[in-house]
């Protein structure tokens, strides 16, 4: 990146649109507790996530990248109460352009608020097709070295699944919603939920399983050996609020254990 671009980012335009954040609990079904919070990009007035990703462009990415993670760590300093819980937040490959200069801002705000770099999980998605993957492993080395989480989100859905954890090995996976619907009447998507866990223990990183919406999903996936969820079988994101868990109380998640 050239200091002109750099410059760029720190003195261009505000974004031209605002936004807020919601919460969506991660559920550890071993201890049987809410295990830490995504947050997920919404409009100020409810929109969803998509009205507002289709505002960033070339232009405002940086920025938009940005401004999600301060808020996000902003938010999670005046709502987690509880000192073990995780922030997972989403991030772009694409929009970092020097990781030891971009992840200032993150620092800064969780310095500000009081929040822990360990407890902080920075996801990037193998939907968005990465340019450069010798340019995202030095970003995951330079989180990984002040102290935070990664993952991979959405893996099985986008451009390089197996390949990116043959080129680097992030904390945790997320195997997408797609590859797990339905899973308790599919044979095919049982046994590659089977062939991925063996695959994470062989290389020491921890699955989630997102999107779980049924509990006969949510059976097939503890048999396989999943412990973290997440979906709208425990809560719907919350904006600027922690949901409630009320299926934690539930006899039958305790029956899964």
């Amino acid at each position: 990146m050239t200091a002109k671009r750099c410059e760029g980012c720190r003195d261009g335009a505000d974004l031209p649109f605002d936004f807020t954040m919601a919460f969506h609990p991660i559920v550890d079904l071993n201890a049987k507790r809410v295990w830490g919070y995504e947050t997920l990009v919404r409009g100020i007035n409810g929109e969803g996530a998509g009205a507002i990703l289709g505002m960033v462009d070339d232009t405002n990415r940086y920025k938009f990248d940005q401004a999600c993670r301060v808020k996000s760590i902003e938010a999670a300093g005046r709502l987690f109460k509880d000192p073990e819980l995780r922030l997972s937040v989403n991030f772009m490959p694409n929009a970092v352009y020097e990781p030891s200069a971009c992840i200032r801002a993150s620092l800064a705000a969780a310095e500000r608020v009081g929040f822990k770099r360990e407890r902080i999980m920075f996801e990037f998605t193998e939907d968005e097709k990465i340019a450069d993957i010798a340019h995202l492993r030095r970003i995951i080395a330079e989180y990984r070295r002040h102290g935070f989480i990664t993952a991979l989100d959405d893996f099985g859905a986008g451009y390089a699944g197996l390949g990116l954890l043959a080129d680097f090995q992030p904390d945790l996976i997320k195997i997408d919603m797609h590859l797990l619907r339905g899973i308790d009447a599919s044979p095919s998507r049982q046994a590659i939920v089977a062939g991925l866990m063996q695959i994470a223990r062989s290389l020491d990183i921890t699955v989630i399983a997102e999107g779980v919406e049924t509990m006969e999903e949510l059976l097939v996936l503890r048999g396989a050996g999943v412990s973290l969820v997440q979906g709208y079988l425990f809560a719907k994101p919350m904006i600027g609020a922690l949901p409630p868990v009320p299926l934690l109380d539930d006899d039958r998640l305790h029956a899964v254990a």
